[in-house]
């Protein structure tokens, strides 16, 4: 069929585009060439419009193994001759459409990434965001998005250990989910997304393909409405139980040496990993896509090359070792298909029924070849205007603060996600985690050996709204902070970028920002980039939504017995508050959910001092002068020592200075670099002896309790009471969408 610039712009392409395809091929490209350019070039693989600064964070150092960019995943030495391998993607516009199966096949494609290099996944995690959840369609996008998550995490059999769950107005129409996986390696044996060898046979093997996930690269390129449930196509139809058997296949495999390379086939499905493979390795490939298994008759050239059907790999496999790969495969009763070979000319040449469908230059179609790269305007948003303008003087803090604990108690943003973790497996697979004292960042004993991860996901996207550089910063440092406080040493990072639309010169100004903001952070921790994820198009129809680029992090304990818990322990223990002091409330779910301020600064952050506490508090929980360690974030003072408190089964009493902060802002808000910890009573002098004459500031603010909770000499209830508000505010908002 002969395209036109009409053509291009329905399959999402710009008229200069269609316009620089022709100059590449040096010809009008047909239907399915067109359709290949139109998901390559897209924002989800292409990354046009933000390659450009992506290329500003640091992306190598620390124990990075693998540059950024260089596979389909970070990999970062830990010792003892293993490597771990971490990512975070989003599958944001799916989940709006269709939350059970949007949910579940993102959970299935970062596994994806990570079994494809060759490392057992050990642990997930998510960043999930909703609208405000009184409203039935939020409830309705929390209950599938949860239950696909825990059913494709439960039945694939590798647990989810943390994440986050946020609500607000903004993400309404289009939810965010993030999905990360965790996974270790041994030295030696990764493989590589490439492809090499000359005649070497290209192999398809999982699940047969069909027409499911069509066009989802160019879907996740664009602005999602409420009427997009016509879109649902482009999702993608999720099977944990062959993609458990294609991770066994694939670790059988590999360490056989009969693969020159791997590409699981995610985005895009079978053009974008023959592209990146064959691009990277400089060479061509000849695929006759009648030899691709398919589940649906009549499939069109152009439906095999983009469908997105899920639990898919593209494999090149070493000339005369097919036969042991078919073996392999056979046994896990999997199907495995040559469908090609690897040329030396760098094109892509596609064959249906003997008909030559598409002939491609690799490298045209890929992020750093031909494919487009742009430096977007971008000009500060006027509510920005809003946000300079707040001040604290306009805001009283109520005489009783009582009632605004027990708001903040019962908050989504902060009451306890029991309705939600308890739908996923913390301890299905071959992770060794300990549920009996929670840490801020769950923690993962590495098998075989005394060694452990900490892992987090975070991102408080109101700070970063307000604040797009200094709220980047601050989800860096609290991840890493979080990470700390549970006795690890941060490694890496990994980022999900979800933002809206790039062409809103607001928008753009909230991701350069954001990427400057993260650059400074990741440099200042030695946390380098290892990778990951652009979701743009993220909108409601009153706008974007909040600027939302969630940090995922990794650290290492060198001995899982070095993990360090948030619960108080006993009764009479010393509570201390680590950190500065200030009038701070701005940015406060405090500030925003009592109040109902909507602009405001992002809260009160200090790099420098950021770094002491760090020091300090790793300092403190090697010398095991600590009990617990907590840090404060959303909800403030109140919230931490009432977490600590819950989780240990105490109760705590505390006092604010004489000489502290305005009340509401000693105890709601959320200036950051702040940490409770507790200390045994015979060993306060000790503790107190490490840090004085140090630049942090410390101070005692109270002790544990057997149960009262006692604020500033006021009994304000036992524990069990705040517990059972605060554990059950998100399942009784639920109602009937409970647990399936």
């Amino acid at each position: 069929m002969e395209t036109t610039v009409a053509t291009a712009e329905q399959l999402g392409l710009r008229p200069d585009e269609f316009e620089r395809i022709r100059q590449i091929l040096g010809r009008t490209p047909n239907f399915t060439e067109l359709a290949a350019y139109s998901v390559m070039w897209s924002e989800h693989c292409s990354y046009k419009n933000s390659i450009r600064w992506l290329k500003t964070l640091p992306r190598d150092g620390g124990r990075l193994l693998v540059a950024a960019g260089e596979e389909n995943a970070g990999l970062v030495d830990i010792g003892d001759g293993l490597g771990v391998v971490f990512k975070i993607e989003s599958h944001n516009h799916p989940s709006a459409i269709e939350p059970f199966q949007g949910a579940a096949t993102g959970v299935g494609g970062i596994h994806r990434d990570i079994f494809t290099m060759g490392a057992r996944p050990i642990a997930a995690l998510n960043s999930l965001r909703f609208g405000d959840l009184s409203d039935p369609r939020t409830r309705h996008l929390l209950g599938g998005v949860v239950h696909g998550i825990g059913h494709y995490g439960n039945c694939f059999g590798v647990p989810t250990v943390g994440g986050e769950v946020y609500f607000e107005r903004c993400y309404h129409t289009n939810p965010l989910v993030n999905a990360m996986s965790v996974g270790i390696v041994e030295a030696g044996g990764t493989v590589s997304a490439t492809a090499e060898g000359i005649g070497n046979p290209v192999f398809i093997v999982g699940s047969a393909t069909g027409k499911d996930g069509i066009g989802g690269a160019s879907f996740a390129s664009a602005d999602i409405t409420e009427d997009s449930a016509q879109d649902l196509p482009a999702v993608q139809v999720g099977d944990p139980f062959q993609e458990k058997k294609l991770l066994e296949a694939c670790l059988e495999v590999i360490p056989t040496g009969a693969l020159a390379g791997m590409q699981d086939m995610g985005a895009a499905g079978i053009i974008c990993s023959t592209a990146e493979t064959s691009a990277k390795g400089g060479v061509g490939m000849r695929i006759d896509l009648d030899m691709v298994p398919t589940r649906q008759q009549h499939m069109k050239a152009w439906e095999l090359l983009l469908s997105e059907s899920q639990e898919r790999m593209l494999m090149i496999v070493r000339k005369g070792r097919e036969e042991e790969v078919l073996g392999i495969f056979a046994k896990w009763d999997l199907p495995c298909s040559q469908i090609g070979n690897v040329t030396d000319d760098g094109m892509l040449r596609f064959f249906r029924h003997g008909v030559e469908e598409a002939v491609l230059p690799a490298e045209s179609l890929v992020l750093g070849g031909g494919a487009p790269v742009y430096e977007r305007e971008y000009a500060e948003p006027a509510y920005m205007q809003k946000v300079r303008a707040f001040s604290p003087d306009s805001v009283s803090a109520p005489a009783d603060l009582r009632p605004v604990a027990d708001f903040l108690a019962t908050l989504p943003n902060i009451a306890s996600k029991k309705w939600v973790y308890e739908q996923y497996d913390s301890m299905v697979g071959t992770a060794n985690t300990s549920t009996n004292d929670p840490s801020d960042a769950p923690v993962v004993w590495v098998k075989g050996t005394r060694k452990a991860l900490a892992m987090t996901t975070d991102c408080n996207s109101r700070y970063v709204y307000a604040d797009p550089y200094k709220g980047c910063m601050i989800a860096v440092f609290e991840a890493a902070r979080n990470i700390v406080c549970s006795g690890g040493a941060p490694l890496g990072v990994t980022n999900c970028l979800n933002f809206g639309n790039p062409y809103d010169p607001g928008v753009y100004y909230q991701f350069v920002h954001a990427i400057q903001g993260m650059g400074e952070a990741c440099r200042l921790l030695g946390t380098p980039v290892t990778g990951g994820n652009v979701s743009f198009y993220n909108q409601n129809p009153d706008g974007a939504v909040y600027p939302t680029p969630t940090i995922g992090m990794v650290g290492l304990l060198e001995d899982v017995d070095g993990r360090m818990g948030l619960s108080f322990k006993s009764p009479s223990d010393v509570i201390y508050l680590l950190g500065h002091l200030t009038d701070d409330i701005a940015s406060s779910e405090y500030l925003h959910k009592w109040h109902r301020v909507e602009h405001s600064p992002a809260p009160h952050f200090d790099a420098a001092a950021e770094m002491l506490l760090h020091e300090a508090v790793a300092g403190l929980i090697r010398e095991k002068l600590i009990l617990s360690a907590h840090d404060i974030s959303e909800g403030g003072l109140f919230i931490s020592l009432l977490e600590s408190a819950m989780a240990g089964g105490t109760g705590f009493s505390a006092q604010r200075p004489d000489d502290g902060p305005r009340p509401d802002a000693f105890w709601y808000g959320e200036s950051q670099g702040r940490v409770v910890v507790s200390v045994a009573p015979d060993a306060a002098v000790a503790f107190e002896a490490r840090l004085t004459g140090g630049k942090l500031p410390f101070r005692c603010i109270g002790e544990v309790t057997e149960e009262a909770i006692l604020v500033d000499g006021a009994d304000w209830g036992p524990v069990s009471d705040w517990k059972r508000r605060y554990d059950d505010a998100i399942g009784s908002r639920m109602g009937a969408h409970q647990p399936e």
